[in-house]
């Protein structure tokens, strides 16, 4: 019984890692101490919300990885965020800065 609960926690860390990987898009970890991994998840699943918030709020019709891609480009720019999605085309932005833009998630 205790092999099964075991191996029932291991396979949801196994599932919750590939979640980070898919849309977290964290391919290392910046520190080795479990503090600096902790941080690091804490940091990109906020960030991942805070995205999430608002493509909803704004009802924009573009995947969060679209509006990630966009907002990391335009993390200085002062253009209201309306005007910066309806603007920018994000064929535009894959051309001119690959497939993916480093950023928090790299």
């Amino acid at each position: 019984m205790d092999v099964a609960n075991l191996y029932k926690k291991r396979w949801l860390v196994e599932l919750f890692f590939k979640w980070l990987k898919q849309h977290l898009k964290i391919k290392r970890f910046w520190g080795t101490t479990e503090n600096a991994v902790r941080i690091q998840i804490s940091v990109a699943i906020i960030t991942y919300c805070l995205v999430a918030i608002v493509q909803h709020d704004m009802r924009l019709e573009r995947s969060t990885y679209e509006v990630l891609q966009i907002l990391s480009i335009s993390l200085t720019d002062k253009t209201h965020l309306r005007d910066l999605f309806d603007k920018t085309n994000f064929n535009d932005v894959k051309d001119q800065f690959g497939p993916l833009i480093p950023g928090l998630f790299d």
